[in-house]
């Protein structure tokens, strides 16, 4: 295509929202949540204080951490997330006298340690504005979870202080790694070019740490990012867990092994519109120089994206992402710049069931596909887990999860 539409596309896409892989609303909240007891100012984040049911000041505390995503975390999103996408969790937590802590970061991409100096700060925060001597629950949603992870463990291990924490939760948290296909990373940078921001989510510092397996730019061979291993290290470091709270966790796939229904190497998304027609990203299949991708954005050239020796993983039990969706909807907005695309499958494993509680690694089939219910319950570096009776959209708030939570709350 002539230079003229590729700046005209760039220009689209530039003016556009980024495209962002991320759970949560994709719309705009249209609930808005109430107005917080208080609002406490954090290095690097800021905590959204609602109290429970009867409590009129800080009672007992449950610090509960966001997710990844890009930009600021808002109470907005958050409440949006939490109380009505299924079932009314915040509701819940405060009609059982529990006071809820929205704790959100300034960049919900920046490196995991260092949002874990907001969630230290919210824990002395918490304990400084508590009345009576309730113990606290600190945990998070997704990376959440690793933030408060690996800050109840500094504070443990480095700072020798007395976090005052009974329990600690992680809901669909990657403990053992996440997981994007490598079509869809591929993607992001090859269009680098015209729109950075998506490149920019995927090679951001959170995105490094979480994911299992990360390509820099389209060309790269698969590998762990060195700043994944340095998160690792730093969790080492600290005793990779907390030791004084109850670990807890939940998981949005299933025990029983069985995949998510994805077929391994097939289509998820086809160019179809003039200036991308070729490009076509498949979900990942196993074995040696598996074509993942063919990638043709504006270009005469098509290159092909293959990888050896990964499972099939985006078919795994575990909570699932409308990744391909995502990037397919964003791209069909611009239909009459050639851009429209076909997406037969839309969803991909982001959090393998194994790595949300912390019982086995990701890197093959043999792990991933593993039935949980079967493995002894000490094999999980919780002290409790339960999962999911369907794998169903990563950090979905469900009756069924969101209740099992609250049972075991102090």
């Amino acid at each position: 295509m002539s230079g003229q539409n590729e700046q005209q596309i760039a220009e689209a896409l530039r003016a556009a929202p980024p495209i962002i892989l991320a759970p949560g609303p994709k719309e705009p909240p249209t609930q808005i949540p109430p107005v917080p007891n208080d609002v406490w100012a954090l290095p690097g984040g800021t905590a959204w204080v609602y109290y429970g049911q009867g409590n009129r000041a800080l009672t007992a505390p449950v610090i509960m951490a966001d997710g990844f995503n890009t930009g600021p975390s808002t109470p907005e999103f958050s409440w949006n997330a939490l109380e009505f996408s299924g079932f009314p969790l915040l509701s819940e937590l405060r009609k059982r006298g529990k006071d809820v802590v929205l704790l959100g970061f300034t960049e919900r991409s920046a490196s995991i340690l260092d949002n874990a100096e907001a969630a230290i700060a919210a824990i002395r925060e918490a304990i400084a504005r508590r009345q009576g001597g309730h113990p606290l629950t600190v945990g998070g949603f997704s990376m959440g979870g690793l933030v408060t992870r690996y800050a109840l463990a500094r504070m443990e291990s480095q700072e020798r202080t007395d976090h005052q924490t009974e329990l600690y939760f992680s809901y669909d948290s990657p403990h053992r790694g996440a997981w994007v296909p490598i079509a869809l990373q591929a993607f992001a940078h090859y269009i680098r070019r015209l729109d950075s921001r998506f490149s920019d989510q995927m090679n951001s510092p959170a995105a490094r740490q979480l994911l299992w397996q990360h390509i820099e730019g389209w060309q790269d061979e698969p590998d762990t990012d060195e700043e994944r291993k340095e998160f690792l290290a730093a969790l080492e470091l600290v005793g990779n867990w907390p030791r004084r709270p109850r670990l807890i966790g939940v998981a949005n796939g299933v025990g029983s092994g069985q995949g998510n229904g994805i077929t391994p190497g097939q289509t998820a998304l086809r160019g179809k519109g003039l200036a991308i027609t070729g490009t076509d990203l498949r979900t990942q299949a196993t074995g040696d120089d598996s074509l993942v991708a063919a990638l043709r954005v504006v270009t005469a050239q098509r290159p092909e994206i293959r990888t050896t020796d990964l499972p099939d993983i985006d078919g795994a039990p575990g909570g699932m992402l409308e990744g391909f969706g995502i990037l397919a909807d964003a791209l069909n907005t611009f239909t009459g710049l050639g851009m429209g695309v076909d997406n037969p499958i839309r969803s991909h494993c982001f959090v393998p069931a194994v790595s949300a509680v912390a019982i086995r690694d990701i890197a093959t089939n043999d792990d991933l596909y593993a039935r949980i219910d079967s493995l002894p319950a000490d094999a999980s570096e919780l002290d409790e887990f339960t999962l999911a009776s369907q794998n169903e959209g990563h950090t979905a708030i469900t009756q069924e999860l969101g209740t099992w939570i609250l049972d075991r709350l102090p």
